[in-house]
C-alpha cells in the first residue's frame, strides 16, 4: 500500500481516544443502566480526561514548545491535535455536564437528594455546624491571593473554592479575595445528612464548606461570601534526574515528587465566577496560548463520583456476580501438579483470583519449589502477591522481581514493596533501561518435575481482578517453560543474544511474527483457503499494523476486531478497509484482555499476552504474547472472541470518525458478552461439580 494512503486512513491516537471516552459518556447516558451505575461512569469519564490533559496533552504541548526547525512538521500536527481535542472537550463537556444533571434529577425520584448550599433546611444547617466543628475545623486554611504571586505548590488532584468577600475597614469598603482547598482526603467529596421522612440527602463537600465560611473567616473583618469552583490538570510526565550516580529508586522517588510542580495545561472554573475573581485565579497560572481554559459548572473533579455512597440502595446498582471459583483446579490437592498434569486458565473476574494466589501460596510453601520469578507491573495497595513472596523469601526459597517504577501514577507503591520485599532478601530487578517491563510472567523453578509457568494479559493485582477481564494461562509445557526461562535472562542480562522459539516478546521478535501471521493469512486468501483474523486488544495504533490490517483488508481478509481504546484504523473505506468491523464494549468490566486469533488455513492459531498493537508494546517494552495450545483452552479463547462480536447491547461501532453508532449483528436478538459470559462458567462449574459427584 503506498505510503500517501496509508497516511490518509490513520487516526490520531489522540483523537481516537476522545472517541473511545465519549462511549464511557454515552454508557452514563443510557436509561437502562442502573443509576448510581451511571454516576460511576460519569466519575470514570473525568477521571480519564484528567489523566489523558495530564499525559497525552502535556506531551503534544512539548512537541509544539519545541523550537528545532527540523521539528516544524511534528510541531504543526500537534497544533492541529491540540485544536481538534479541544473542538471535541468542548462539545462533550456540554453533553456532560447535561448528564450529570439529569442523573442527579433521576436520583430524586428515587429519594437521593444531593442538596446545595442554597436548599439547606435550619435542622440540616445545625448538623453542618456541627460537622464544621468536629471534622473541618482546622482542615480549612484560607490563603489570600494577595499574599502568593503564583499557584505553584498546588495540586491537581484536589479542588478548590475561589472566595470573594465585602471586606470593610475604616479607610473604606471593597472585596477581599481568597482560595480554599476542599480537604477531600480527610473527609471525602459528600457529605451524609441526616435522612428525613425517607428520603436520603447529600451534599457535595464544596457545598458544605460554603454553608461555613463565616466560620472559616471568623474574627477576619468580612461578610457576604461568595465561592467558585476551579481546579487545574498539570503536566504529569516526570522529569526524572538522569544523573547515573543517583539509585534507580532514588530518581523515580525524585520524579515522582516533580509531577506535583509540573506546568498547568488546563483550568476549569465555575462560568458564573465574576471576572475579578477569575482574573486573580488564571493570573496565577503561568498558562500560554494552547492551554485549556474552560469555563464550566458549579462542580468539577466529578472523579469523586466514582465513589458516591449509594445509601444502601442496592437496587440502582448492577446486581453482583460473585466471582467463581475453577472448580476444576480447586478440588485439586496440589494446584502445582494439577498444572503439570494439564494447562490450566482463569479469566477475571469471572473466575476468582483467589486461584492464581494459590499457586503462589502453595509455591511460597512447597518443598518441591525452588526458585520463583516473577514481572510486576502495578501493585495493590496491600499486596497478597508481594506478601507470598516475602513468605517464599523466608522459607528459603530464590525469589527474584522485576518490578517496573515507571508505571504510571503507580510508581509510589512500587517504591514501597520493592524496598519491602528487598528487605526481606527478594532479588528485586528494576527492569532493562531505556524498556519498560510490561510483561506479565509467573515462572516456579521445582525440585522434581516440570516447572511451572504463568502468563497473563493484565496484572497481577488484587484490585484489578475485580475491574479488569484478563486472562491467566497456566501451564508446564517445557516449550514455553524454556521462552519464560529466557525473558527473565533476558531482562537480568539485557545485552545477550537470546531466542526465542514459542513465544513473541518485544522489542524482540513481536512485531515481525505478528506481521509475518497477517502475511500468512494474505496469502491464504489469495489459495482460497480459510483466512480471517479476530483480535480483542485495547488499542490499535501502531503504523506497521495498522498498514497490515488494510492490506489484509484489500486483499479480501475479514478483520474482526474488539478494540476498547485508542483505534487508528477508519473502516468502511472502498478497496482499504471495507473488511474490516471494529467493535467497542463499555460494561460493568474494563475490557482488558489481548487475545489474537488466526485462521492459519483451517488449523487456528491462538495467542494472549500482555501487548496491545502500538509501538510503546511492540518496540519500547517487554512484552509478552504466547500461543495457546491446549484445545479447551483455545475453544474458550476463541468464545470470549466471537462473544464480543456479537454484542449488540454494550458494544459501538468503532469506524474513525467518532459516530459510535451501536454495534448490530446479523442476529437481533440481544445478546451482552459479559453476562454471556458469566453466566458460561457458572454452567460449567455445575458440570464438572456433576462430573466429580459422579466419580
Amino acid at each position: 500500500m503506498k505510503q500517501d494512503k496509508f497516511s490518509e486512513y490513520y487516526l490520531d491516537r489522540d483523537v481516537s481516544w476522545m472517541y473511545f471516552n465519549r462511549r464511557i459518556l454515552q454508557e452514563a447516558c443510557k436509561e437502562n443502566v442502573p443509576l448510581l451505575e451511571r454516576l460511576s461512569f460519569l466519575g470514570i469519564y473525568s477521571n480519564n480526561l484528567d489523566e489523558f490533559f495530564r499525559v497525552r496533552v502535556a506531551s503534544q504541548n512539548r512537541i509544539v514548545e519545541c523550537r528545532k526547525k527540523e521539528a516544524a512538521k511534528e510541531r504543526d500536527h500537534a497544533k492541529n491535535i491540540i485544536n481538534r481535542i479541544g473542538k471535541l472537550n468542548s462539545a462533550y463537556s456540554k453533553e456532560y455536564e447535561q448528564a450529570v444533571a439529569e442523573v442527579t434529577r433521576r436520583l430524586r425520584d428515587e429519594n437521593i437528594y444531593l442538596i446545595s448550599d442554597k436548599e439547606v433546611s435550619e435542622e440540616q444547617m445545625k448538623f453542618i455546624r456541627s460537622y464544621y466543628e468536629e471534622k473541618l475545623s482546622g482542615l480549612i486554611i484560607p490563603i489570600w491571593f494577595s499574599a502568593i504571586k503564583r499557584l505553584d505548590y498546588e495540586t491537581d488532584e484536589s479542588i478548590y473554592l475561589a472566595v470573594r468577600m465585602a471586606k470593610k475597614t475604616t479607610a473604606r469598603a471593597g472585596y477581599g479575595y481568597a482560595y480554599i482547598e476542599l480537604p477531600v482526603g480527610s473527609c471525602g467529596r459528600f457529605v451524609r445528612l441526616p435522612d428525613c421522612e425517607g428520603r436520603h440527602y447529600l451534599m457535595y463537600l464544596d457545598d458544605v464548606v460554603r454553608c461555613c465560611l463565616p466560620f472559616v473567616f471568623r474574627g477576619l473583618g468580612v461578610s457576604d461570601f461568595e465561592a467558585y469552583a476551579f481546579k487545574f490538570t498539570r503536566d504529569a510526565e516526570m522529569e526524572i534526574d538522569n544523573d547515573l550516580r543517583s539509585g534507580v529508586l532514588q530518581r523515580i522517588s525524585k520524579g515522582v515528587k516533580s509531577r506535583k510542580r509540573g506546568e498547568p495545561l488546563r483550568i476549569i472554573y465555575d462560568g458564573l465566577m465574576p471576572k475579578d475573581l477569575a482574573r486573580r485565579v488564571v493570573g496565577r497560572l503561568v498558562l500560554d496560548k494552547l492551554d485549556t481554559v474552560m469555563s464550566g459548572g458549579r462542580y468539577h473533579n466529578h472523579k469523586d463520583l466514582m465513589k458516591f455512597p449509594d445509601c444502601g440502595r442496592d437496587d440502582l446498582k448492577y446486581p453482583k456476580w460473585k466471582p467463581i471459583r475453577k472448580i476444576d483446579i480447586e478440588r485439586e490437592d496440589s494446584v502445582l501438579s494439577a498444572i503439570q498434569k494439564r494447562d490450566r486458565f482463569i479469566h477475571v473476574p469471572y473466575h476468582n483470583f483467589s486461584t492464581f494466589l494459590r499457586v503462589l501460596q502453595e509455591a511460597a510453601s512447597s518443598r518441591k519449589v525452588k526458585s520463583i520469578k516473577i514481572t510486576l507491573y502495578r501493585l495493590a495497595a496491600e499486596s497478597k502477591v508481594v506478601k507470598a513472596l516475602i513468605g517464599a523469601a523466608r522459607n528459603g526459597k530464590k525469589v527474584t522481581v522485576v518490578i517496573e517504577l515507571l508505571a504510571r501514577f503507580d510508581e509510589s507503591s512500587n517504591i514501597y514493596w520493592s524496598k519491602r520485599m528487598q528487605e526481606a532478601g527478594i532479588n528485586v530487578v528494576f527492569g532493562v533501561e531505556g524498556l519498560k517491563v510490561h510483561s506479565k510472567v509467573l515462572h516456579i523453578g521445582m525440585t522434581s518435575g516440570a516447572d511451572v509457568v504463568c502468563i497473563s494479559t493484565g496484572n497481577f493485582h488484587e484490585g484489578n481482578a475485580k475491574a479488569y477481564t484478563d486472562c491467566i494461562l497456566m501451564t508446564a509445557s517445557q516449550r514455553i517453560v524454556r521462552d519464560v526461562e529466557n525473558v527473565f535472562n533476558f531482562i537480568e542480562r539485557p545485552y545477550r543474544p537470546v531466542k526465542f522459539n514459542e513465544l513473541l516478546v518485544s522489542p524482540n521478535t513481536m512485531k515481525n511474527r505478528f506481521v509475518a501471521l497477517i502475511n500468512a493469512e494474505i496469502r491464504n486468501r489469495q489459495c482460497g483457503i480459510p483466512a480471517y483474523i479476530k483480535a480483542k486488544v485495547n488499542h490499535i495504533t501502531d503504523p506497521d499494523i495498522v498498514r497490515k490490517l488494510y492490506e489484509a483488508s484489500a486483499n479480501g481478509v475479514k478483520v474482526d476486531l474488539l478494540v476498547r481504546g485508542n483505534c487508528s484504523l477508519v473502516t468502511g473505506v472502498p478497496g482499504v478497509s471495507e473488511n474490516i468491523r471494529i467493535n467497542g464494549i463499555i460494561d460493568r468490566y474494563l475490557e482488558h484482555s489481548r487475545i489474537f486469533v488466526f485462521a492459519a488455513g483451517g488449523e487456528e492459531k491462538v495467542f494472549i499476552g500482555s501487548a496491545d498493537w502500538m509501538p510503546r508494546n511492540l518496540d519500547n517494552r517487554v512484552e509478552v504474547v504466547t500461543p495457546v495450545y491446549d484445545p479447551d483452552i483455545k475453544k474458550e479463547m476463541i468464545l470470549i472472541v466471537d462473544a464480543g462480536l456479537k454484542d449488540n447491547m454494550q458494544g459501538r461501532i468503532v469506524d474513525g470518525r467518532g459516530t459510535n453508532e451501536q454495534w448490530h449483528t446479523s442476529d437481533s436478538e440481544p445478546f451482552r458478552s459479559q453476562e454471556y459470559l458469566y453466566n458460561h462458567y457458572l454452567e460449567e462449574n455445575v458440570n464438572q461439580n456433576s462430573e466429580g459427584d459422579g466419580k
